[in-house]
């Protein structure tokens, strides 16, 4: 179970008691939005008049959901949704969002993006005291902490209060009870979670900015983080019992998970993105005659690499849009296979010509490598390989897939050897510094613990990091 519980996910709910929109098709539009932090599996959830109806399965949403999927749903008052993405080991549909429970106070559906650091001491406890669990994640650890205090409480609101003195690590959280929506942020904030409002006053709660604009929805604000926002008939209010001050964001949310049309925590990341290029340039600057971007999240660092050296930009790459990304594959192999068909590299755009190529991240190197070579075959006559966030040094224990030490490339090779591996003629990262000030318009201070290995929140001490099957290919 340890091996197969981390997972980064986009989260969704729309709270409508007057029943003038399509909760489930608004939904389903969401989730198209927020595909890109998860392309595993995906679901929704509806509740009408107190019956939670949900269909859910392996695939992506435009797969999962037909015309007779959204129909079967119904037309309720409430609906959560989930795009999940899981590690090896853990693909089934048993694992999809929403998890819906039934207990004796009534029924609750809840969609989480995080990781619980404690996942695998809750799970135990509770299975001696004969909980019997039907998925491998943490989210299920979630949903039973929130149902064993439901139990002893008033509410779905003081359950879940009550239930986040013992979850420790990262979840932002949309829960649906037969009366209630409720978001929720963990106490460090670590992944992103925002409040909206439709034209006809329907409440929404998203990972992403770019979410709410999909279905017309205005951008109120963040949730806080540990802060739980209840909204039911009595209208909406604020638990911050758990709030102790700014969130300490995932600062990789800004460099890649993202997309670039979102805001979070008041950055556009766009606007971070492109000055993680310019800081990037200043830091490493070299002569080139071209700087191209490695699709998507890379594009941006790239412009803002043009602008800064005065060197100019092309469209190095040519992406196939019906491929997923291939970092959030769950298996090497297929992050290997897919990089050729993914991207096909623009060869009137560098052939004869001195190119710096700007990524995002270097996790293992093998994909980077296999980008150089594109470069190459097209005609590159050098390629300066610049990456937009500095060395993953320690694991991420919060949600996002950075693997244990031994199979970070950085763990176990300098910068020089590194650059051979890869086959470039310079390397050059963004400094843990300059990383720190690429969303200087955030109102939040930053996670870098797989920069740095010093982390904001405690971190598990038996938890294999080992997650992926195959290692660095030297």
């Amino acid at each position: 179970m340890q091996n197969e519980i981390h997972e980064e996910c986009g989260v969704f709910g729309i709270y409508d008691q007057e029943g003038r929109t399509d909760v489930a098709a608004s939904t389903y539009y969401a989730l198209y939005a927020l595909q890109h932090r998860g392309q595993e599996s995906c679901g929704i959830a509806v509740n009408d008049s107190g019956v939670i109806t949900v269909h859910k399965d392996l695939g992506l949403v435009r797969d999962v959901f037909t015309r007779e999927h959204l129909a079967a749903l119904g037309s309720g008052q409430m609906a959560v949704g989930h795009t999940r993405y899981s590690t090896t080991g853990a693909v089934s549909r048993a694992n999809a969002q929403p998890l819906v429970v039934r207990h004796v106070k009534g029924q609750m559906a809840l969609a989480h993006n995080g990781n619980l650091t404690n996942a695998a001491q809750l799970r135990r406890q509770l299975e001696l005291a004969g909980a019997i669990f039907h998925t491998t994640n943490d989210s299920e650890v979630i949903s039973y902490m929130i149902t064993r205090e439901r139990l002893n409480t008033p509410s779905i609101e003081k359950a879940i209060e009550q239930a986040m003195f013992q979850l420790e690590g990262a979840y932002s959280l949309v829960v649906m009870s037969p009366q209630k929506l409720i978001a929720v942020r963990d106490p460090s904030g670590f992944r992103p979670l925002c409040m909206g409002r439709m034209r006809s006053g329907q409440i929404v709660f998203a990972s992403e900015t770019c979410a709410l604009d999909s279905i017309g929805a205005a951008f109120v604000r963040d949730i806080e983080a540990g802060e739980i926002v209840v909204v039911g008939e009595k209208g909406i209010r604020s638990i911050r019992t758990h709030c102790r001050g700014k969130a300490h964001i995932c600062v990789f949310e800004f460099v890649y998970f993202a997309r670039s049309d979102s805001v979070i925590e008041g950055q556009p990341v766009h606007e971070a993105r492109r000055r993680a290029g310019r800081l990037l340039a200043r830091e490493h600057p070299v002569e080139a005659d071209v700087v191209v971007g490695v699709p998507d999240s890379g594009l941006d660092a790239a412009l803002g690499y043009a602008e800064e050296s005065s060197i100019p930009y092309g469209m190095g790459f040519v992406k196939n849009r019906y491929i997923a990304r291939t970092f959030i594959q769950p298996e090497q192999g297929q992050r290997e296979d897919s990089v050729r068909i993914k991207l096909n590299a623009l060869a009137s755009v560098v052939k004869g010509k001195r190119v710096v190529m700007v990524d995002d991240s270097i996790v293992r190197g093998t994909t980077s490598a296999r980008i150089v070579t594109l470069l190459r075959e097209a005609g590159a006559v050098q390629v300066h390989v610049r990456v937009s966030a500095p060395p993953f040094i320690s694991p991420c224990y919060y949600g996002t897939d950075i693997d244990s030490k031994e199979n970070l490339i950085a763990c176990q090779m300098g910068e020089e050897e590194i650059r051979r591996v890869i086959g470039a003629d310079s390397l050059g990262y963004l400094s843990v510094d300059g990383v720190r000030r690429i969303a200087a318009e955030a109102n939040c201070e930053f996670c870098c613990g797989c920069f740095t290995g010093a982390y904001p929140a405690p971190v598990p001490t038996e938890m294999d990091k080992s997650k992926f099957e195959q290692k660095i290919k030297k």
